[in-house]
């Protein structure tokens, strides 16, 4: 099966949308944080193993603790994934902190905050020119 065949890219979509479901349903350990995000799941090609990319909405304590808690329900994760998706093998769980949306969150900030200065020189100067 190759990286980016219709199989592979289905597989990846099912995998995400389970280890978000079992993440949020079904860990109850306090230190995930409630705004915890499977942005993307990447499955090989041979199954064997998985990067699930993890996405926090928190300070970095947050985040910290929630990499933490799930590095340590792990077996538990893949044994739920295994009984909710059919595989022939179930892939080996990997976690990676994925930090995309904070990025974007803070870059939409910037983008504001350089529209409303604009926005504030704008009846400035067009006044001036009025005047002249």
């Amino acid at each position: 099966m190759r990286k980016n065949s219709i199989k592979n890219i289905r597989i990846n979509a099912e995998v995400q949308r389970e280890l978000s479901r079992i993440i949020q349903q079904e860990i109850k350990d306090p230190r995930i944080h409630p705004m915890t995000t499977v942005v993307m799941a990447e499955v090989t090609p041979d199954l064997k193993y998985c990067k699930a990319y993890i996405s926090v909405l928190g300070n970095e304590e947050a985040q910290k603790s929630t990499m933490e808690g799930l590095k340590n329900a792990k077996p538990y994760i893949r044994r739920m994934l295994a009984s909710s998706v059919n595989l022939r093998n179930t892939p080996e769980l990997t976690f990676v902190l994925d930090q995309s949306i904070e990025y974007g969150v803070h870059m939409t900030g910037l983008i504001d905050a350089v529209a409303n200065e604009l926005a504030a020189k704008e009846p400035a100067e067009s006044s001036e020119g009025k005047e002249a």
